[in-house]
């Protein structure tokens, strides 16, 4: 099969690689509005662009052609929190994902606790095994949708205790949750290890590209 996407309208765009770019990690991303109400929603399009300083990205659509909760606040206060969250939280996940009114708390909808940001002026979620709080260092327009792709340093990480071995996190312990097309999720599954490619030998035999 070959598909040109040339002629495509954006949200069959959309599904198509949002079932091929699989699985995607959750960013369960809290900000606040100037009048200190909780936004809590979900973002599978995340990643991590730097190690130092320590950057994640998270990419912001629109909503009805308008400007989501998420991306207005940290624009706004240049703050979020990246919480990443369990398999045991995958409805509460799933849910925040529900449009309320810009006054309205997904928090507070959903009875979830917050704790107060160290290092930022947002909360953090107090059942999240890891929570990384952020200060806006970029805001990057992508295509002709209005997406925003915004980027953060990360200026503290909390991990629930455990978790965390010399800077090693367990990922077994943590149980992630992850996106995958549609309205579907996925748990990690099957880890398996392989001998770190410097350690591998480069005779013809067994050479690693």
């Amino acid at each position: 099969m070959r598909i040109d996407p040339a002629p495509m309208q954006p949200q069959d765009i959309y599904r198509l690689l949002t079932g091929i770019v699989v699985p995607r990690p959750i960013a369960w991303v809290t900000t606040q509005s100037a009048a200190g109400i909780v936004n809590l929603a979900p973002f599978s399009c995340f990643t991590f662009v730097s190690s130092k300083p320590p950057m994640v990205g998270i990419n912001v659509g629109l909503r009805n052609g308008e400007q989501k909760d998420t991306a207005r606040n940290i624009l706004e206060s240049k703050n979020f929190i990246v919480n990443i969250a369990d398999e045991t939280m995958a409805e509460k996940i799933h849910l925040s994902g529900v449009a309320h009114p810009y006054d309205v708390s997904e928090t507070t909808v959903l009875g979830l606790e917050t704790v107060p940001g160290e290092k930022v002026s947002v909360p953090r979620l107090a059942m999240a095994p890891v929570s990384m709080e952020c200060v806006l260092r970029h805001d990057i327009q992508f295509g002709t949708t209005g997406s925003t792709f915004l980027v953060g340093e990360v200026v503290m990480f909390h991990l629930r205790d455990g978790l965390c071995e010399n800077n090693k996190v367990d990922t077994r312990a943590l149980r992630p949750i992850c996106r995958i097309g549609g309205p579907n999720y996925a748990a990690l599954g099957e880890i398996y290890s392989m001998r770190n490619v410097a350690d591998v030998a480069t005779g013809p035999s067994d050479r690693v590209e």
